[in-house]
């Protein structure tokens, strides 16, 4: 499978992995990038010196391309930048920020730059400033997430219509058919999130990842819109959240109750009870715990059997 996408970031499948917080080692981008896709470590959860562990065991694991996930917002962010450029890592996924900043820079180092985006405005300001590709995202994504909650059925048509640099399709997909529904709106690619979160090689706890696949319809909610917005699982702790709401609590007081740490000790820990726990609306759609491998080779059969359908219908 070839297009412009896979041509762009040297890939064999159109298949991106998300730079998920607390939940995308080493481990998980390696096993990615050798089944085809581009496996991607989540910097956001990540010290320098623990990124730079990550970046040398990965490249040590795999011959294939992989990237770094890096939210602008971090506070370390252009020491994971220096760091990006010293093992010459071939891509990276801004996100959280505008990407003018540093765009040039990495792309004058010979390094791929995929934004991510939330609206069709975005994207084109994000085509401006010079990245390779955009990622359009709609809401039913997990972890952080646009404010305009435009779902990707959406999403996805309205951006490729702006823009011309490839644009991958992220939120709501973990399925070939949901793949197969991104290249009809026209992507050239799907990053894939929520589905990577409850595989063998993620380093979610194995509490979050069983709350995930016992998890149904309507368990998940976009939230704390005043501070960022961020889409999370039922839990005790998105009960006090919607009990702060019922309490009309400013902004201040939600983010006292936020706190630090919450995404650490929920999804990485498995408080379940304290912790937050950032997941898409598909948790619903997985049921089971499979290497990642395994995930990407269903994802790959069921597109393919899809397209061959989709070619018998002549109306």
């Amino acid at each position: 499978m070839k297009n412009q996408l896979t041509k762009l970031l040297n890939v064999k499948l159109p298949i991106i992995q998300a730079g998920m917080v607390w939940c995308s080692p080493w481990q998980l981008t390696v096993a990615v990038s050798n089944s085809g896709g581009l496996g991607i470590i989540g910097s956001g959860s990540m010290y320098p010196e623990i990124l730079e562990e990550h970046i040398v065991k990965a490249k040590a694991n795999t011959k294939n391309p992989f990237g770094v996930n890096l939210p602008l917002i971090y506070p370390q962010v252009e020491e994971h930048i220096e760091l990006i450029i010293k093992y010459k890592v071939p891509v990276v996924i801004t996100s959280a920020g505008s990407p003018k900043k540093f765009t040039q820079k990495l792309k004058a180092q010979g390094i791929k730059v995929l934004h991510v985006v939330s609206s069709a405005k975005f994207a084109m300001k994000a085509q401006d400033e010079g990245v390779d590709t955009v990622i359009a995202e709609g809401f039913e994504a997990g972890g952080h997430n646009g404010r305009e909650e435009t779902t990707t059925m959406c999403l996805v048509p309205e951006v490729v219509q702006k823009v011309d640099v490839p644009v991958i399709a992220a939120g709501g997909i973990g399925s070939g058919k949901a793949m197969a529904a991104a290249f009809a709106l026209g992507a050239q690619g799907v990053q894939i999130g929520s589905r990577f979160v409850a595989s063998a090689e993620s380093s979610a706890h194995n509490n979050f990842k069983q709350l995930v696949i016992d998890s149904i319809e309507g368990d998940t909610k976009l939230t704390l819109k005043e501070l960022t917005p961020v889409r999370l699982l039922k839990s005790n702790f998105l009960t006090e959240i919607e009990l702060a709401y019922q309490n009309e609590a400013t902004p201040e007081q939600l983010k006292a109750l936020l706190g630090k740490g919450r995404a650490k000790k929920g999804m990485f820990e498995g408080n379940l009870k304290e912790g937050e726990l950032e997941i898409g609306q598909v948790a619903s759609l997985i049921k089971k715990v499979q290497p990642a491998s395994e995930i990407i080779s269903e994802i790959i059969q069921e597109f393919n059997a899809i397209c061959r359908t989709l070619g018998s219908y002549k109306f």
